[in-house]
């Protein structure tokens, strides 16, 4: 489906201009005065309004900032062939602008600040679908937990998709309850696999913040110089390519949360340009001389001991100190056996009506089969090998079978599915020219999955330093 774009200007052959610019990638509705703009507003599905400053009936900057009231989440941009920055600059710095573009303006570069825009807008609905989906989630596994109450005789704990009735997850649920409502950075500290992002998304979700925008970034999905840029803008000319003002992550999150994964992976740069808006909410973007304030709560997750790595070097112990100020460890699956049916018999209910399966649960066999793994992949391993058992089962109960040996494949089994797996990613890479978005839409993963796959099989790393950007 095309985003819908709005352009307003009293002049019609900028409004042509502008519509013949932009009709093939985009629909396009061009008006030409501030009043139908905002009538054509409360009627249409707009993501992105591009507005002349100067209009005889009301101000570009002025039919923007009554825009918020009927369309707050469109993405908001003005033309202007005149010198009155000022007021546009305040118009930004209020909010009402996303952007201004001088006239005459390049119509490549015009474009390309339309599609970084439209990324901005994007994210911002995925955050709220995703805020959608646990608000969801949450009442569903409270009618689930009243279900397994009354047949259990035992009251299991249930946070969001966070499932567990151990000792070990009862204590984190604990702690959850402590921390939600304060701006204290949290460290989610675990394996891979135990569910440190549903925690994150967890506490925005549940906290005073949950009306803003909760953004995650993996740290160690992107090189130090686009990562710097990703979280904290560019200036225009800052570098080859920054053709644009850019927005970062911390921006962008303003007043809601930002998630850093892998966070240890991080340059030494990096770390210290993360120490100083941890400190003081101040930042600069990448070409600019004066410092940026920003509201930001930050949540770093990690895999890794960061004490071994300040005693390596890698990490730094201020910045540390600071990440540190409310830390929570995730258990390994294996360390908390008593989860293993509970979360199995989830995942099942989850599954089960994707799948469109009529299974209502596994026979002791299984259940017992299950239990003596070690789930190196931790829940993540063992909610994919219960959508592999729902595939290939049809009956009432799930009986032991040929995905039990998908628990413990020897080499040659693994060696083979890394082959497949990379050919296809090297499939998909090349048709879709490097977009990451299409290729992790295609695969049914994450962008932040999809980059760890193409950094250990090196797709897309060979001929360049710096892998590709398109998101």
């Amino acid at each position: 489906m095309k985003h819908h774009l709005l352009v307003v200007d009293d002049e019609k052959e900028i409004l042509r201009s502008l519509t013949l610019t932009f009709a093939k990638d985009y629909e396009v509705s061009a008006v030409s005065s501030g009043t139908e703009a905002l009538a054509l507003l409360a009627q249409r599905d707009i993501a992105l309004i591009i507005a002349d400053q100067r209009m005889p009936e009301m101000s570009g900057a002025e039919l923007l900032a009554r825009a918020i009231e009927i369309k707050p989440n469109a993405i908001r941009m003005i033309l202007t062939g005149y010198t009155d920055t000022a007021a546009l600059v305040q118009a930004i710095n209020q909010g009402h602008i996303y952007q201004y573009i001088n006239k005459p303006w390049d119509r490549q570069e015009l474009k390309l600040a339309v599609q970084r825009a439209l990324e901005h807008y994007e994210l911002a609905m995925e955050n709220q679908r995703l805020l959608k989906a646990l608000q969801a989630a949450n009442e569903r596994l409270n009618d689930e937990n009243l279900l397994l109450k009354k047949e259990a005789g035992r009251e299991p704990a249930f946070m969001d998709a966070v499932i567990g009735q151990s000792p070990a997850m009862r204590r984190i649920f604990d702690l959850l309850g402590k921390v939600i409502d304060n701006a204290a950075t949290v460290l989610l500290t675990g394996e891979t696999g135990t569910g440190k992002t549903l925690l994150a998304r967890h506490i925005h979700a549940h906290g005073p913040r949950k009306g803003k925008l909760f953004i995650e970034q993996n740290c160690g999905a992107l090189p130090e110089t686009l990562l710097e840029s990703e979280l904290f803008g560019h200036k225009r000319g800052a570098f080859t390519g920054a053709v644009q003002d850019h927005k970062g992550l911390f921006e962008v999150a303003d007043g809601g949360t930002l998630l850093l994964d892998e966070i240890s992976e991080m340059s030494a740069a990096l770390q210290v340009k993360l120490l100083q808006i941890l400190q003081d909410g101040r930042f600069r973007r990448v070409g600019e001389s004066h410092y940026r304030q920003v509201d930001v709560r930050v949540i770093a997750a990690t895999n890794r001991d960061l004490s071994a790595e300040i005693e390596t070097g890698r990490f730094r112990s201020d910045l540390y100190y600071r990440l540190n100020v409310f830390p929570l460890h995730v258990p390994p699956l294996r360390e908390r056996s008593e989860d293993i049916p509970l979360l199995a018999e989830h995942c099942l209910r989850k599954y089960r009506h994707k799948l469109n399966r009529q299974t209502t649960g596994f026979t002791e066999a299984t259940l017992q089969a299950l239990l003596q793994y070690d789930y190196p992949g931790n829940v993540r391993e063992l909610e994919n090998l219960i959508e592999r058992a729902l595939i290939l089962n049809s009956d009432t109960l799930i009986e032991p079978g040929e995905w039990l040996p998908r628990f413990c494949p020897d080499d040659s089994e693994l060696s083979r599915l890394e082959q497949v797996e990379r050919a296809e990613i090297a499939r998909l890479f090349e048709l879709h020219q490097g977009n990451i978005r299409l290729i992790a839409k295609d695969l049914g993963i994450s962008r932040t999955t999809l980059w760890r796959r193409m950094k250990e099989y090196r797709i897309g790393f060979r001929t360049a330093p710096n892998p590709p950007v398109s998101i």
